[in-house]
């Protein structure tokens, strides 16, 4: 498996020029997706275990985090959505490794989440067909409130309801290629 990968930050934030830059780091996916963040099926020996991910200068008002973990690469015309957390305590300021792994209980406690694309909640590693690069954008987002959901509810309408009460967002963008 060949891995071609670039990382960078960005964020944006809807509140005063004088505010710190809110900012997503990981040390995981810093350079490049390590073999951990990769599937264990699809022809993938990876360790499906999502990443660590750390914030810091969450704008005033946070009341709750989500995290998403985005491929828009994935050939099935809308992309694929590996991850969604929501509701995660607005004093979180790290998730650890491995937290995707809902038989963990990793998450900070009220953090739900939600279901993948595959269908299930938890991290669903990434498996790039072959081909040219994958972008995974993952994202921690800084919410007004927290958000009220069907359990079953689909990523794209998690990610519809976190738009309408996002305060910032800060991202990671990482290309994977098989």
């Amino acid at each position: 498996m060949k891995k071609i990968l670039f990382l960078f930050a960005t964020a944006i934030i809807c509140t005063t020029a004088s505010a710190q830059t809110f900012t997503l780091k990981s040390n995981d996916m810093s350079g490049q997706i390590s073999n951990k963040q990769y599937a264990n099926f699809m022809g993938f020996t990876g360790e499906n275990l999502s990443p660590q991910l750390s914030w810091e200068n969450a704008p005033a008002g946070t009341q709750s985090f989500a995290i998403t973990i985005y491929d828009k690469d994935a050939p099935s015309g809308s992309g694929f959505w590996h991850w969604v957390v929501y509701n995660i305590p607005a004093d979180t300021k790290e998730i650890k490794a491995g937290a995707g792994d809902v038989t963990k209980n990793l998450l900070p406690a009220g953090a739900i989440q939600g279901n993948t694309d595959m269908g299930i909640p938890g991290y669903v590693g990434a498996a790039p067909v072959p081909g040219l690069p994958h972008e995974y954008l993952v994202t921690v987002y800084a919410l007004k409130s927290k958000l009220t959901l069907d359990k079953n509810a689909t990523a794209a309408f998690i990610g519809f309801n976190i738009s309408s009460i996002l305060i910032a967002k800060a991202s990671i963008v990482a290309y994977g290629q098989r």
